[in-house]
């Protein structure tokens, strides 16, 4: 795997395909907007992912729901195709592959709203839109870490490569991420959060 973060890789894809320009009409934002509010939810996303992962349980949790649900939502032997991703979500159907707030619950622990507004501030989005985002956006990367790592079954390797992307959003947007999802008030979003938020991954 090359060094590019995955958030770095996945924003990529949504420019050179057209998820950027369908997000934005969605949300009915101009292309800037839209540039700038994506390019933060999804170091959003993956550096709270990370977090969950960074304990063994939380990553096999997150590879198991991989598996199950989302290799077939675009992560499989057919490609990542993000417009097919994006229409099942955008109309409603999918079933656990497309359904954002689902996967956003589990992720966020119940805090999604926080997040939305975390990432409300740093874009100047409203809450909705904020939150419309989120969840438009969480089954996206849900289908591209399927497609980088279900079929090989490691969660050991998804999680260091989540851990990853939580180093990296943490002096910006996911430092204040962290402060809203401090539960235990010792300045730091870490493990003792997660439990406090009962967030044991994506488990059914």
């Amino acid at each position: 795997m090359n060094t590019e973060s995955l958030a770095a890789s996945l924003f990529q894809q949504l420019q050179q395909g057209q998820g950027l320009q369908q997000v934005s009409q969605q949300l009915g934002l101009d292309s800037s907007q839209a540039t700038q509010a994506v390019g933060s939810a999804l170091p959003l996303l993956l550096g709270a992912m990370g977090q969950n992962a960074s304990e063994p349980q939380g990553a096999q949790s997150l590879l198991n729901a991989l598996q199950r649900d989302h290799l077939g939502s675009g992560g499989g032997g057919g490609g990542f195709d993000i417009g097919s991703i994006l229409g099942a979500v955008m109309g409603g159907g999918g079933g656990n592959a497309t359904n954002g707030a689902g996967i956003l619950g589990h992720v966020f622990g119940g805090q999604t709203s926080q997040a939305a507004e975390v990432l409300g501030q740093k874009t100047g989005l409203d809450s909705g839109r904020s939150s419309q985002l989120l969840a438009i956006l969480a089954p996206i990367v849900m289908s591209f870490l399927a497609q980088r790592f279900a079929q090989s079954g490691n969660a050991g390797q998804l999680s260091q490569a989540l851990g990853q992307e939580a180093q990296q959003s943490g002096g910006g947007i996911g430092s204040l991420l962290g402060g809203a999802l401090d539960q235990d008030g010792d300045g730091q979003f870490g493990a003792s959060d997660l439990f406090k938020l009962g967030a044991g991954l994506l488990k059914r």
